[in-house]
């Protein structure tokens, strides 16, 4: 059975879990997990493009991942600026615009630098919009926007009766972007880990037992598909 084009989800979430056990249950150091997780995420985002996803937000790096050792935040740091390097001489993005979301100041300033680039480089593609949030946390995100709307009031920009879900909505970080119509969330885990909880209200949801660095283009296929079976109520009967 093939996707229907004409019902494809707009905009497509995934949490990309289980590098780190991917590396181990083949002997190998966590840092090659990651490596072959950010070379997946290139394979699936050119796919998601070609198949005519125009919205596709990954989980990369949480605020809550710079409590695992050092070292390992050390290699997704080096494996971050690698991984920027290369898209940023690939001359074969196929159209797709890359934006970073979540705090990026608390990174080196090379790597800040790099996204920077990044991001201008990519901004007037016109194909795929690929979200990588990286150093992204949702309650921190919500925390930024209700500060960011409490200086609006405290100047006198906008009065405290302005607020309202559009209002928000038009702070954080996915402005001006559709909220997710499709969670996927591989590695067997059955949460959304912080990942976006003001988008998410009315996403459908699809989980698997793959690991992130074996999620092929198959499975992205299996996961639209179970996607348009269903009948989505936002909240009607």
């Amino acid at each position: 059975m093939e996707i229907d084009k004409e019902n494809l989800p707009k905009h497509i979430a995934v949490i990309m879990d289980g590098n780190r056990r991917w590396a181990k249950s083949k002997g190998l150091e966590v840092k090659a997990g990651h490596k072959e997780g950010g070379e997946n995420l290139k394979r699936i985002a050119r796919y998601a493009n070609k198949i005519g996803i125009k919205y596709l937000t990954v989980y990369a790096f949480s605020t809550e991942n710079w409590k695992r050792t050092k070292e390992e935040v050390g290699a997704l740091m080096f494996l971050l600026q690698w991984y920027l390097n290369d898209l940023l001489n690939n001359e074969q993005l196929e159209g797709i615009r890359i934006n970073v979301l979540g705090d990026i100041t608390r990174l080196d300033t090379g790597i800040q630098k790099l996204i920077n680039e990044l991001m201008d480089k990519t901004k007037n593609e016109k194909g795929l919009v690929l979200n990588i949030a990286f150093n992204y946390g949702g309650r921190n995100e919500l925390v930024e926007a209700t500060k960011k709307i409490a200086k609006k009031v405290k100047d006198g920009e906008i009065d405290i009766n302005d607020i309202d879900e559009d209002l928000i909505s038009n702070n954080i970080y996915t402005a001006g972007m559709p909220d997710p119509d499709l969670l996927i969330r591989p590695g067997g885990e059955l949460r959304t880990s912080n990942f976006l909880p003001w988008q998410l209200t009315y996403s459908e949801f699809v989980f698997t037992d793959k690991y992130w660095p074996d999620f092929t283009e198959e499975d992205l296929d299996e996961a639209i598909l179970e996607y348009e079976k269903r009948n989505r109520k936002f909240g009607a009967k």
